[in-house]
């Protein structure tokens, strides 16, 4: 008999949920929307591959030239509320919260998450609360 606490399970579930993700992050943006470039995530210059929306900067030494100056990160002035990570993007209004984990969700992490049970009909599960 199966049992959920098989390792199989839970390499399983972990695949589905990194599947999720990229998916995801892939239908963010369009093909000709996409360049690598870099952000200032947590205060930290990280460089990779993806939407232009989420890159402010073109190369490193400029997202480091903005971390010296700390007068255009945004994240400085911590939009993101009850835990939630800030990084910045091109985009309006200029950064991103991350809440995952922190139990809340919305653009600013200010919204507590539901209980399964406490949902209307019909109405999204917010993927910041799903907990693995």
């Amino acid at each position: 008999m199966f049992k959920y606490s098989h390792p199989c399970y839970f390499t399983l579930l972990c695949a589905i949920a990194l599947v999720a993700v990229l998916i995801r992050s892939t239908q963010g943006c369009d093909l000709d929307q996409t360049q690598h470039g870099c952000r200032i995530d947590n205060g930290q210059c990280t460089c990779a591959f993806g939407c232009k929306s989420e890159f402010r900067y073109a190369t490193r030494k400029e997202c480091q030239d903005a971390l010296k100056g700390r007068t255009s990160d945004i994240c400085n002035r911590q939009p993101c509320l009850n835990g939630g990570t800030c990084t910045q993007v091109t985009t309006m209004p200029q950064y991103k919260c991350r809440c995952e984990g922190t139990g809340y969700w919305g653009n600013r992490c200010h919204r507590m998450c539901p209980k399964p049970d406490q949902l209307p009909p019909g109405t999204k599960f917010p993927h910041e609360c799903v907990v693995i």
